[in-house]
């Protein structure tokens, strides 16, 4: 047997010669690998809603949240208005995504399936 591509060359049972009886691979692996296709009614569900990001939107809107989030547009206000600074808002912004991730982490896993 040698392969050459995707066409495999049998030795012939008959007279023993290489290539006398040929098999294309790519039909055979047609009949020997299924193929799934997706029904069209299956594609159109509806679209999926990522739990996390729905409960970020809820969580932002949250006094504790609103609170650090002034604070950091404050900063940002401070930050963009000069041409000449050091400073970043980093803190502000860790501080926030650690209230709104805090808030979040609460009710998430309850919404995995």
């Amino acid at each position: 047997m040698v392969i050459c591509g995707s066409v495999l060359k049998v030795i012939c049972g008959d007279c023993g010669r290489v290539g006398c009886c040929i098999i294309d691979l790519g039909k055979m692996t047609e009949k020997l690998v299924p193929v799934v296709r997706a029904d069209e009614e299956e594609a159109e569900e509806e679209e999926l809603v990522d739990p996390q990001q729905q409960l970020r939107e809820v969580c932002s809107q949250k006094p504790d949240a609103q609170n650090l989030w002034s604070k950091y547009q404050e900063c940002n206000n401070r930050v963009t208005s000069r041409s000449k600074t050091t400073e970043t808002c980093e803190e502000e912004l860790i501080d926030y995504i650690h209230v709104l991730d805090k808030c979040v982490n609460k009710d998430l896993f309850k919404r995995l399936k």
